[in-house]
């Protein structure tokens, strides 16, 4: 099987809150993210990723909504650990829910979630998504802790924060690498399943061949980015062409 690809459609949805922030309900309101996720699997993405954040910066809970109405793929839905955002996921229903770390003075997600420190909590929620027939990740830092942490609160998944690779050059960039590989091992020993995803593009995946047994990749800024210059539909068939090559496919 080869290596899957999830595309983040939040940063449509950002260029469309630069203008129409202020207007959520104007039918004019462009782009439109869900447009761009039909575009994205048409152009051979396996699913699609969103992230509704409690300040409702980029997508909106319509945008949710809609996107489980009209997509028919798997959906995954990242959620900071709240209530509120709780309650959407069961709302929403997507295939996957991915439990990530969320600060209102964040760009975007910065940092692991600390599943080894809130584990009570976080098996709360978990248990909640998982008896709605909801596959749970959690989205870590390649960490061996935050690892084994996660695969005793029982998720099914596991998504690495490459962000500490992707900002590092040099002898630190092979180091973070090592620690991808580290963790995707101990990840794989313990069932779980291993993904990957921030900060990834189209100069440094190919040095994630490096890492075995990562069955997703979640991308969604980079090739946001490249659709300006090359179309969206072509951004994706490009980023999923260099993918293939992954040497450890299964």
């Amino acid at each position: 099987m080869q290596q899957l690809l999830g595309v983040n459609v939040d940063h449509v949805a950002t260029l469309r809150q630069a203008r129409y922030r202020e207007d959520p309900d104007n039918f004019n309101a462009e782009p439109d993210p869900v447009e761009a996720a039909k575009v994205a699997l048409a152009a051979g993405a396996d699913s699609i990723t969103i992230h509704v954040r409690g300040d409702r910066r980029h997508l909106q809970d319509a945008d949710a909504i809609r996107m489980r109405q009209e997509i028919k793929a798997p959906i995954n839905l990242e959620l900071g650990n709240t209530k509120e955002m709780l309650d959407l996921a069961l709302k929403v229903r997507p295939e996957f829910a991915c439990i990530v770390p969320e600060t209102r003075e964040e760009v975007t997600t910065e940092g692991g979630l600390d599943a080894a420190g809130r584990f009570d909590e976080l098996r709360e929620t978990i248990e909640t998504l998982q008896k709605e027939g909801i596959k749970v990740s959690l989205f870590i830092d390649p960490d061996p802790e935050q690892v084994e942490a996660s695969a005793k609160l029982g998720a099914e998944m596991i998504e690495l924060h490459t962000g500490a690779f992707a900002n590092a050059q040099g002898v630190q960039r092979q180091e973070e690498i090592e620690r991808l590989k580290a963790a995707a091992i101990l990840g794989e020993s313990l069932e779980i399943q291993v993904n990957a995803g921030h900060g990834i593009n189209y100069d440094n995946l190919r040095e994630l061949d490096q890492v075995p047994h990562l069955t997703e990749l979640n991308i969604g800024h980079s090739i946001v980015s490249r659709a300006i210059f090359v179309g969206f539909a072509q951004a994706v068939r490009e980023i999923r062409e260099l993918m293939n090559a992954y040497p450890h496919a299964r």
